[in-house]
């Protein structure tokens, strides 16, 4: 076994493109050659040396037995798991392998209402029957955070036959629940816990961060890490514990749903991610912590603003955050977290994370020091002196309709036939799209759903506050696709 120390792929990636082997071999444009010669000269000619595929020497992501092999059992090591696959299809599918890995068509499966969008399509690829649990939502904020155990022990309690628990550790914003206590209560019922871990890559490194998965004891746990860790967009893990789950058949599955002309490129940056995490990530995060958490103090010293810290964590659905997202309300400035993200866009040539009626999302990484920070603090400054003496918004009323019944299971309804009829004339009929409003983040509804007189006017009242609504192919939000309804012949 190498040590943390080492980068077997990219090591052995290098040392191969170092050979300058004749290549009669995909791809066509041979380290840059044959392609047009301004993005050649852009991309450089180190990474183009690196866009190969899967020669014996080379190893291969569907079958490992070389240098990929080594490089998953170092990334294994380093988070806990007994075995970590490497995705360079981002982490949808890592998500997607986690349900079908242990769902089959007519399986239930627990499921926060705030999931992601790749959860939706994992339940429609494997049949399985989801049994939602709503997550706590921050009144102040307008946000959801986690789900509690408690809410997962009555969702067991009446679903023992469920396949698997499904949590998000953390969420978008930073927060999360007591996935430890999530893991213990699940196992009694001998349920495997899978873990949305894509905004948490580098908090399995610092002991001031939310527990990781795998620290946890969760059998899966697919986890960004271009996102937070250092590789490349698009590159990603999904780590595993043996026992309720076998990582066979998580390979198998992981297969089927990777191509089959995976990047090296992307690959050799998960390694190198590895290494700068396994070797400096207590480092790395120690001082990004100490910046973020100067910048949080600083914000709040702004009149107008204010920047979420550890006095929002007050339960176990809001157990633990990531000290490195700023969440910066602006709402006591009068106008919209997206006034603000345009406003500094295009005044100031700085973008940030997320915005969303309420919120900026800033996220402070290794990346940056003590310039940036002060940069945005300036910035925010600005913004705020623009606005002082504007309408406070301050009385948000964050509510959620009734989770509607599930008439079909979302794989049904997405190969159903359907028709769009107005949003108004809906009630009664089966939904074939997953429509939410943001924020709180929460589906209104998913495919195979039972619209209800709530939910129409639920969606109205949201639009009618300038929130958008996702997920409606009609993009006047007039017209929702149902599910066609076979009249008898008379």
């Amino acid at each position: 076994m190498c040590s943390q120390e080492q980068a077997p792929l990219f090591e052995g990636l290098r040392k191969h493109a170092a050979n300058k082997p004749l290549q009669f071999h995909i791809p066509g444009h041979k380290t840059g050659k044959g392609m047009d010669s301004a993005f050649s000269a852009f991309i450089g000619e180190n990474t183009l040396s690196i866009d190969l595929i899967n020669i014996e020497p080379l190893d291969d992501l569907h079958h490992p037995r070389g240098m990929i092999q080594e490089a998953q059992q170092l990334a294994a090591k380093a988070f806990g798991a007994d075995y970590t696959f490497f995705s360079v299809q981002g982490t949808s599918t890592p998500i997607m392998a986690m349900v079908m890995s242990v769902c089959k068509p007519g399986d239930k499966i627990i499921v926060p209402r705030n999931v992601h969008k790749s959860v939706t399509s994992a339940l429609i690829f494997s049949g399985a029957i989801p049994i939602f649990v709503h997550p706590q939502l921050d009144h102040q904020l307008g946000i959801s955070h986690g789900i509690t155990p408690a809410a997962v022990e009555k969702a067991l309690e009446a679903n023992p036959e469920a396949k698997g628990v499904l949590v998000i550790n953390p969420t978008y914003f930073g927060v999360a629940a007591d996935l430890t206590k999530i893991v213990e209560v699940s196992h009694r019922y001998s349920v495997p816990v899978l873990v949305d871990e894509a905004h948490g890559v580098h908090i399995h490194f610092h002991e001031q961060m939310p527990v990781s998965a795998m620290v946890a004891g969760a059998d899966l746990a697919a986890t960004s890490v271009h996102k937070l860790g250092g590789s490349l967009t698009q590159s990603s893990i999904l780590n595993l514990r043996e026992g309720l789950v076998r990582h066979e058949q998580v390979q198998t599955v992981l297969s089927m749903l990777t191509s089959t002309s995976t990047s090296y490129i992307l690959l050799a940056s998960l390694d190198a991610a590895r290494r700068q995490l396994a070797t400096k990530g207590v480092e790395m995060n120690t001082r990004t912590i100490q910046l973020a958490n100067d910048a949080r103090q600083q914000i709040n010293a702004i009149t107008g603003l204010y920047c979420a810290g550890a006095e929002i964590l007050d339960s176990e659905a809001a157990f633990a955050m990531d000290p490195t997202k700023l969440l910066v309300s602006v709402k006591q400035l009068g106008i919209s977290g997206s006034d603000a993200e345009r406003w500094l866009r295009q005044e100031k040539n700085m973008e940030v994370e997320l915005s969303d009626l309420y919120n900026l999302l800033f996220l402070i990484t290794p990346g940056d020091t003590e310039k940036e920070t002060q940069q945005l603090l300036s910035a925010l400054a600005d913004l705020a002196a623009l606005h002082q003496g504007g309408v406070s918004v301050s009385n948000i009323e964050v509510s959620v309709p009734e989770m509607p019944v599930l008439s079909l299971s979302p794989r049904d309804a997405f190969y159903a036939d359907t028709e769009a009829i107005p949003l108004t004339e809906s009630e009664g009929r089966i939904s074939a799209e997953s429509i939410m409003v943001y924020p709180p983040g929460i589906p209104i509804f998913i495919p195979g759903e039972i619209i209800s007189a709530e939910n129409i006017s639920y969606i109205k009242s949201n639009i009618e506050a300038g929130l958008p609504v996702q997920g409606l192919m009609d993009e006047s939000s007039e017209y929702i696709r149902v599910i066609k309804e076979h009249r008898a012949f008379r």
